[in-house]
C-alpha cells in the first residue's frame, strides 16, 4: 500500500486534492500535513476525515526535525508539495514569512524525501505545485510556456520562482525523481476570502465595497480548481519524471470584466435590481509590482496527458457562487476566524 504525503491539504487547492485522492485511491494511505494557519482550515475536507485510508498530520514544514521524523516513522512513496504562503500582498508586508515556508520549508521537504529514498528511487515521485508568477509579466500577447525564462516581480512569486530552482536542482544533482507543474489563478469552493472572486461574492452579501486595483485592466488566465485537481491526479501518475508541465484554464479576463460578471450572476441569484452590486465597485491605488497579464499555454499537458478544462469560466464561476451562497455558514466561520478556535482546541 503506498503512502502519499499531501502538504497543505486543509487549505483551497489542497483540500481538492486531498478528497480526490482519497476517495479515487482507497489503496493507498493519505497524510495531509497542514500547520493550519489562517488559511488552513480542517472544515473544507470534514466529508472524508472519517475515511480508513485518511490521516491528518498537524506541523509545519519550516521545522526541519519534525518533517525528518514524520518521514523516518512514515516512509512516504510520494509527495505532493501544496503548502505555501499565496496572498501577493501579504508577501509584501512580510516578505520573510513567505521566504521561510515556501522556500525553507520546500527545502526540508526536499532533503527528507532524498535521505529516504537515495538509496532506491524506483517508485518515488515529488510533486511540486507552483505558479505562473514566477514567469513574470506579459505584454499585449503572448502565452507562458514551459520554457519561458523565470522573472518573478513580487517577494511571493521570486520564493516560489526560488523553491522550483531548488527543486529541479534536486533533480538534476541527486538525482531525486520530480515533477513540477505551473497553474494560473484558481478559483472555485473552499477559497478563503482574500483572494479576488471569494472576497468579492462575501462583499457583495453583505454590500461592502468592491476593491479594484488601478484600472481594472489586468489580465489573469482563470483555471477551476476542481480542473486543476485533475490535472494533479494525472501529472502524479503519468507525467514524466523530471519535467513541467504548465496548467491553465484557456482563457483571460481582466479584473474589471470578471468584476462586473461576478456582480452580474450575484445580483440574480440574490434577487437584486441589474447593476446593483456594481455600485459597490471602487478602484483603489495599486499595489506595487502588479504584474499586467498572465497568460499560459497549457497546450503540453493536454497533448502529452490529455488533459483540459471541463467548464467554462462562465461555468465554473456560476458554480463557484452557488456554492458560496448554499455555505454562507461556511463563509461567516472563515471570515469570523471562530474555525481556527475550534480546531486549536482539538490539535493544540
Amino acid at each position: 500500500m503506498k503512502k502519499i504525503l499531501i502538504t497543505g491539504g486543509a487549505g483551497f487547492i489542497g483540500s481538492h486534492v486531498v478528497r480526490r485522492f482519497v476517495n479515487k485511491y482507497p489503496e493507498y494511505q493519505i497524510y495531509n500535513l497542514d500547520a493550519l494557519t489562517y488559511a488552513g482550515n480542517l472544515e473544507n475536507i470534514k466529508d472524508i476525515q472519517k475515511h480508513s485510508n485518511y490521516n491528518f498530520v498537524k506541523g509545519d514544514i519550516v521545522d526541519e526535525v519534525f518533517i525528518n521524523e514524520l518521514f523516518s516513522i512514515h516512509n512516504f512513496d510520494g509527495v505532493l508539495h501544496l503548502a505555501a504562503e499565496s496572498h501577493v500582498d501579504r508577501s509584501i508586508e512580510d516578505p520573510l514569512a513567505f521566504v521561510k515556508t515556501n522556500v525553507i520549508g520546500t527545502m526540508n521537504l526536499l532533503n527528507a524525501a532524498k535521505n529516504q529514498w537515495k538509496n532506491n528511487f524506483e517508485g518515488k515521485r515529488f510533486y511540486h505545485i507552483s505558479t505562473d508568477e514566477v514567469y513574470g509579466s506579459l505584454g499585449a500577447e503572448g502565452l507562458f510556456t514551459e520554457t519561458t525564462p523565470y522573472a518573478p516581480n513580487s517577494p511571493y512569486s521570486a520564493s516560489k520562482a526560488s523553491s522550483d530552482h531548488f527543486v529541479r536542482a534536486y533533480g538534476e544533482t541527486y538525482g531525486l525523481p520530480y515533477v513540477l507543474t505551473n497553474c494560473s489563478n484558481n478559483y472555485g469552493s473552499y477559497h478563503f476570502p482574500e483572494k479576488l472572486i471569494p472576497l468579492f461574492i462575501n462583499n457583495i452579501i453583505n454590500n461592502k465595497p468592491l476593491p479594484v486595483y488601478g484600472d481594472g485592466n489586468y489580465t489573469r488566465d482563470w483555471l477551476f480548481v476542481e480542473d486543476h485537481a485533475i490535472a494533479i491526479d494525472l501529472v502524479f501518475h503519468e507525467g514524466k519524471n523530471q519535467e513541467t508541465y504548465n496548467i491553465g484554464g484557456f482563457n483571460e479576463w481582466k479584473n474589471i470584466n470578471l468584476v462586473t460578471l461576478l456582480c452580474e450572476i450575484m445580483d440574480k441569484k440574490l434577487g437584486r435590481d441589474t447593476g446593483t452590486s456594481q455600485k459597490l465597485i471602487t478602484y483603489v491605488k495599486d499595489r506595487p509590482g502588479h504584474d499586467l497579464r498572465y497568460a499560459i499555454d497549457a497546450s503540453k499537458i493536454n497533448k502529452e496527458l490529455g488533459w483540459k478544462p471541463s467548464v467554462t469560466f462562465e461555468e465554473g464561476l456560476e458554480k463557484t457562487i452557488s456554492w458560496y451562497l448554499n455555505n454562507e455558514e461556511w463563509l461567516k466561520n472563515v471570515t469570523s476566524g471562530s474555525y481556527k478556535d475550534y480546531y486549536k482546541k482539538q490539535y493544540s
